[in-house]
């Protein structure tokens, strides 16, 4: 991972960094989706379904226009989510599939905090970057996000963002830029002062750099190589804390 990483420190430092909500602080619960494999009679190892996610958000390819194909994705998204925990035998795929569909469509499920996380967000923080939150959400992300104590707009129990721009309240999802645009407006920053740290290239750097902004991949796996889709280049890191260590 190290070496994706190259050329990234000598890179002008940004005045803000701008964050995902899922694969960045959240991810399916694993617990929940083991029941719902379970359902479909094939069990799985929870502990398994972290690397599913990442591995899943391969599938994400580059849009074209700013319209994004979220049925064709989705579908992707599924069909290697689940061949990820295991999920081969063509006899068992469309009901294992049924159920994890019915499971994703349920509210709460992107509830499971990924270890480390929190600690990546402080240490962000600790730096001075500024930080602002860009998510694709049911618009409901701020008020999730100050309950758990993980973070708020200004002084609070969490960690102090300037804003939350959710596509459920705003009316915008990546990857169109316009999103983005809304939090540097009310940042009153450029997109070439900002990073942006998401999990699915084709959402988040594609959206990203649409918008001006540098993109980075939380890539525990290294799934994705090469570091780029249809001219978004990004840079993939392991976590939050790698961010936060390149602007230490």
């Amino acid at each position: 991972m190290a070496s994706t990483l190259r050329g990234v420190a000598d890179a002008p430092r940004p005045a803000a960094v701008l964050l995902d909500i899922g694969g960045v602080f959240h991810l399916p619960d694993p617990q929940r989706i083991a029941a719902a494999c379970l359902r479909a009679e094939h069990p799985i190892d929870p502990t398994a379904v972290p690397r599913a996610h990442y591995r899943a958000c391969t599938v994400f390819d580059h849009p074209g226009g700013i319209d994004a194909p979220w049925s064709r994705w989705w579908s992707a998204y599924l069909r290697e989510f689940a061949a990820s925990l295991g999920v081969v035998d063509p006899d068992v795929i469309r009901t294992v599939l049924e159920h994890l569909g019915e499971e994703f469509t349920t509210g709460g499920l992107w509830e499971y905090e990924i270890p480390g996380a929190r600690d990546g967000l402080a240490a962000l923080a600790a730096t001075g970057v500024r930080l602002g939150i860009v998510s694709n959400n049911d618009g409901e992300a701020l008020t999730r996000l100050r309950a758990i104590e993980l973070a708020q707009v200004g002084p609070g129990t969490g960690t102090a963002v300037e804003c939350v721009i959710d596509s459920g309240a705003v009316g915008i999802e990546k990857p169109d830029p316009r999103i983005f645009e809304l939090a540097l407006v009310s940042m009153q920053l450029r997109g070439d002062e900002c990073w942006y740290v998401g999990d699915m290239p084709g959402i988040d750097a594609v959206g990203a750099t649409r918008a001006g902004l540098r993109p980075f991949i939380i890539d525990p796996y290294d799934d994705h190589d090469p570091k780029f889709i249809e001219g978004a280049e990004f840079t993939a890191v392991p976590d939050l804390a790698a961010v936060a260590a390149l602007l230490a």
